[in-house]
């Protein structure tokens, strides 16, 4: 599997970004609902674990062809609040399979210069997992190249009212002045602290709304939707959701079109 992420040299020409692409209007931070695998594995007759271990596959893929374009981070929604009402079973498969997959990933991911965060209510999870992300996390917090960030057990609403109940106490403490309160100091108590707001959004499957997903940072983000189910979102997928973002004009509630790097983070 890691040697998948790893670069070979079958894989060098997909370190150019496609023909008809502007290099110059890469976004330079995506986010995915990866949505699908269940359907995906049900119309082939497979188990719906199966639709998850190939959307591990894809996720893989589009993250090796977001680093190789010049996309400087990608946020996966990989597991929501919402997801432990599913059948017990399968949640323990998800547990295990995010165990495994960082285990043997998580060397590729340092050869490869990718910093990976894991954004969510972590304190929820196993404890062998939250020791692997603890782990993950450090070894690649110095990394150069594309930041991962692969919300788990995460919740939009449920990050507002945390960063909410985080200022409160600040000025609880006198640390802060209500009148102080601005976006950027709920912006800093978010999960996403750091890092740029998503300038697109990519949901697979044909559904058309956030399902509580970054709620606050995806204010002014281009929505791409495709029909297709995530484990078969792919480099020419990407790619048309590339073109479709370089063909909006994004003014930002203005009528002069702004490129997103003239905002600042």
């Amino acid at each position: 599997m890691s040697q998948r992420l790893a670069v070979s040299t079958d894989q060098a020409a997909s370190r150019c970004c496609p023909e008809g692409l502007d290099r110059l209007r890469i976004p330079d931070h995506v986010a995915v609902i990866m949505d699908g695998n269940g359907r995906w594995a049900k119309a082939r007759g497979l188990p719906r674990m199966m639709g998850h271990r190939a959307g591990v596959e894809a996720l893989k893929a589009t993250l090796r062809h977001c680093s190789d374009w010049g996309v400087g981070a990608l946020t996966a929604y990989a597991f929501s609040t919402e997801n432990w009402s599913r059948p017990g079973d399968e949640v323990n498969f998800l547990m295990t399979l995010f165990e495994s997959v960082l285990q043997r990933e998580l060397q590729a991911l340092e050869e490869e210069q990718v910093r990976i965060r894991f954004l969510g209510d972590l304190d929820a999870l196993p404890v062998k997992l939250q020791a692997l992300i603890a782990e993950a996390t450090q070894r690649t917090a110095s990394n150069t190249g594309i930041h991962f960030n692969v919300c788990t057990n995460y919740g939009g609403r449920r990050e507002l009212v945390r960063a909410s109940q985080r200022l409160a106490e600040r000025v609880a403490r006198g640390e802060l002045e209500p009148e102080q309160i601005d976006e950027n100091a709920l912006s800093a108590e978010l999960f996403t602290a750091g890092e740029r707001d998503p300038d697109l959004l990519i949901r697979t499957s044909g559904e058309r709304r956030i399902s509580n997903f970054l709620l606050w940072q995806l204010a002014y983000a281009e929505i791409h939707v495709t029909d297709l189910f995530w484990p078969d979102f792919d480099a020419e997928a990407l790619e048309l959701a590339l073109h479709d973002y370089q063909g909006r004009q994004r003014r930002f509630g203005g009528l002069q079109t702004i490129e997103p790097h003239a905002l600042g983070s």
